[in-house]
């Protein structure tokens, strides 16, 4: 790093997954591909809900809005890799750090807080089928997902701004694909007591406390599917959440996955290549789950592209 400690001169460089010049291209095509595939898959789905009265429910709804989302949170990073592969340039500023930071903080925790709203409406369904439609009506599900958003931009506000507060070298060089909050701090220069201690105060919160309401929805759904006596009403029960279940896994394990290699390599490379798995894999997977598992998904996906699903 450059010495200097005006942080409105800093200039913060990406490093990237590679060093090495011949793995750009395959980098650059195995990105753009699932970058495309991600946005493709997740629109379709939600022209799916949009288009098809059948699937106007609260279920369907949370999940168009998950999709969205997922695209939005794809599209924070992976953009601006693919512009700094093309054009050979790790440069990114450093108002367009702090801008990457909140809307990535801010995307990643309304996946976060959807997955438990949807593990929510699960709950209600099964195990109070006679009141979801009285609980779960359109106004309650439009509240939230407006205090989701409400919440997740909050946190997202307060942790980018304290990072704008930091003091940084001139020169910044990040061993990552995009500004991740961690080691952005990490690399600043003044005192950053306050912001560690935010930052894990909003994991254990926010992400401690959407995640136990995963496991408490679904330990009252699992109760609920062993009461009933049929084979047939169990698996149909569960066929239900099924998809939910397998998304929720897929996230939480990426991020645990992640934050584990990370403790236990100490290497900010490795990071950025476990990173990969829940800021591009995750959201890329997340449509072709629902609608490989789903009946009614496949069917109006069939008649929107004409084409029988499989």
């Amino acid at each position: 790093m450059e010495p200097g400690n005006d942080t409105q001169m800093s200039v913060f460089l990406l490093l990237g997954l590679s060093g090495e010049p011949e793995l750009q291209p395959l980098i650059f095509g195995l990105f753009l591909s699932m970058y495309l595939i991600t946005v493709f898959g997740n629109l379709l789905l939600i022209l799916a809900v949009s288009s098809d009265s059948h699937l106007h429910t609260p279920m369907y709804f949370f999940l168009a809005n998950l999709s969205f989302v997922d695209i939005c949170f794809t599209s924070t990073t992976i953009p601006k890799m693919l512009w700094n592969i093309q054009t050979q340039r790790q440069v990114v500023t450093y108002e367009g750090c702090i801008t990457q930071i909140y809307f990535f903080l801010l995307l990643a925790g309304l996946d976060n807080f959807l997955l438990a709203v949807m593990a929510y409406d699960r709950f209600v369904a099964i195990c109070h089928p006679l009141h979801y439609t009285v609980i779960m009506k359109p106004t309650y599900c439009v509240l939230l997902v407006l205090v989701s958003w409400t919440m997740s931009a909050l946190n997202s506000l307060i942790q980018s701004l304290m990072v704008s507060w930091l003091s940084f070298c001139r020169l910044v060089e990040i061993s990552h694909f995009f500004c991740e909050i961690n080691q952005v701090v990490q690399l600043a220069f003044s005192d950053k007591f306050l912001n560690d201690m935010v930052m894990h105060f909003a994991v254990a919160l926010l992400g401690g406390a959407s995640l136990a309401g995963i496991l408490y929805s679904y330990s009252k759904i699992v109760s609920s599917i062993c009461r009933i006596s049929s084979i047939q009403g169990k698996y149909k029960a569960f066929s239900t959440c099924a998809s939910h279940l397998s998304v929720v896994s897929l996230f939480y394990c990426t991020i645990l996955g992640v934050y584990l290699s990370s403790a236990a390599t100490q290497s900010s490379h490795a990071t950025a290549v476990a990173s990969v798995m829940y800021t591009v894999v995750t959201p890329m997977l997340n449509p072709f789950i629902y609608s490989l598992r789903n009946r009614d998904i496949k069917g109006a996906l069939k008649r929107i592209v004409g084409v029988p699903m499989l």
